[in-house]
């Protein structure tokens, strides 16, 4: 029982892990112990990240840019020239687009479904080599997308491509989950509401707005990094290896509580 939570030695990459819920997600990783990968497409912000969390363990900054699929390609042949298994992927790389919906041109879709949809899929399809060296019956390699509460239920911002994004991610996890569970891979998703973020900045800054975000939470409160890194420990180790095609709210009750 002491170690159902460990994932102390496991390889780890996390994509967006430069910032926000991945920097919270990177962070936890390396503080329990694994060894972690972080991708971002800045490549001084992934590089800084890096060197941040080296300061308690083991991170390297592998920079990439995901919203292509020669990008998703370049990324694993990187790793591969680094590791010969990964235990676990975080698909958390995502973009978000608002706009009028008289104003949500093809652009605003092409921008935010390359890489929030397209970027999970070729990079789970590229390093699926290196899941499965990993994977084993009782201890499975895992794939932790990150989805969002506004792929399921109607988000009250006009950001159309994005929630179509988030909710295109939650069916293929379930999709590649079935597909990949005869190779010992688990498939999983998580759809966070209100966490500190770049995304959420524009709402969280201004304090009326972050006391009526608040509000809507049924916990009353604003997610917190170890909300993040909880949960996908949680699913990245022992305790978690009897799932898989499964789409987890984190998000204080706003979905579970409606």
């Amino acid at each position: 029982m002491a170690d159902l939570f460990s994932i102390a030695g496991k390889t780890a990459l996390v994509t967006g892990g430069s910032r926000g819920i991945g920097a919270m997600i990177a962070t936890g990783y390396v503080e329990a112990g694994a060894k972690v990968y972080v991708s971002s497409r800045n490549a001084d912000a992934c590089a800084e990240m890096a060197r941040s969390l080296s300061e308690m363990g083991e991170c390297v900054a592998l920079p990439a840019n995901l919203s292509t699929e020669a990008g998703c390609a370049a990324l694993a042949s990187t790793l591969a020239g680094c590791e010969d298994r990964l235990d676990v992927l975080v698909n958390n790389a995502g973009n978000t687009w608002g706009a009028p919906l008289e104003e949500f041109d093809d652009a605003a879709w092409d921008r935010v479904l390359s890489l929030n949809v397209k970027g999970v899929f070729h990079t789970t399809k590229f390093l699926r080599p290196l899941l499965e060296a990993a994977a084993t019956a009782e201890d499975p390699a895992r794939v932790i997308n990150i989805g969002s509460i506004d792929g399921l239920r109607t988000p009250t911002t006009e950001n159309y491509s994005y929630s179509a994004s988030k909710a295109a991610v939650h069916m293929v996890t379930r999709h590649m989950a079935k597909r990949l569970a005869g190779e010992h891979i688990t498939v999983n998703a998580i759809a966070p509401g209100p966490f500190e973020s770049k995304m959420m900045a524009f709402a969280l800054q201004d304090p009326s707005s972050r006391a009526a975000i608040e509000q809507s939470v049924p916990l009353g409160r604003i997610g917190r990094p170890d909300d993040a890194a909880g949960l996908t420990i949680f699913l990245a180790s022992r305790a978690g290896a009897y799932l898989t095609g499964t789409v987890i709210p984190l998000d204080g009750g706003i979905t579970g509580c409606a």
